[in-house]
């Protein structure tokens, strides 16, 4: 069935969090490293801290009440202040003539600061952030408000992602199809949806 929606992530699908996740985290990985039970495992905190959402890091590496909360603290205040430049295929995706949707888990402030220093507002109907310090909402939650609210039927919309634990097990949990966004080659295989890794590709998936 042809596609009418897209709905895509953000950080890595969009942009490389490494672009500029030296500069936004550095406060809180000095935080992290000066912690004795986590400093030894830095260099994978780090890796993970620049793929997915501060408070599942937290949880999956053990962290400390008090140091999970010093972290929710810091990240909620943080900005990045500037341009931020976006993968060059994504200039592709952004003239795609369908309804397109921006959803993303991270602290309210950063994530605008990023769709902000991207000029993301002009590309997508709608752009959602949706922050586990104030929200119990997930993505698959938002997925299934967006196809209800826009009458769309699940085969007419498309997901790109580059976590198959986020958005992508959130869009085959609701039948809606997918594609694995993988542009630094993260997975190798077991990939239960399509991949790709430059926009271009999208075009065979649009029905």
């Amino acid at each position: 069935m042809q596609k009418r929606a897209l709905i895509f992530d953000l950080d890595n699908t969009i942009y490389a969090v490494r672009s500029i996740g030296d500069k936004i985290f550095a406060p809180l990985l000095e935080l992290i490293a000066a912690d004795d039970e986590q400093s030894l495992q830095m260099d994978k905190i780090r890796h993970e801290i620049m793929r997915r959402p501060f408070q599942m890091v937290a949880k999956d590496f053990n962290f400390s009440e008090e140091l999970t909360s010093k972290g929710i603290e810091l990240l909620s205040s943080i900005r990045f202040d500037g341009e931020i430049e976006p993968f060059s295929d994504y200039e592709i995706a952004r003239t795609l003539p369908l309804d397109k949707f921006l959803v993303t888990t991270g602290f309210t402030n950063m994530q605008q600061s990023k769709v902000t220093g991207m000029n993301l507002d002009r590309d997508f109907k709608e752009i959602h952030i949706i922050d586990p310090s104030s929200s119990t909402k997930t993505k698959k939650d938002v997925f299934e408000d967006i196809i209800k609210r826009h009458n769309y039927a699940s085969p007419e919309v498309l997901v790109i992602g580059d976590d198959l634990h986020s958005e992508i097990k959130a869009a085959l949990e609701l039948g809606i199809s997918a594609v694995l966004y993988d542009k630094m080659n993260v997975y190798e295989n077991d990939i239960p949806v399509p991949r790709i890794t430059d926009f271009a590709e999208l075009a065979d998936y649009l029905g």
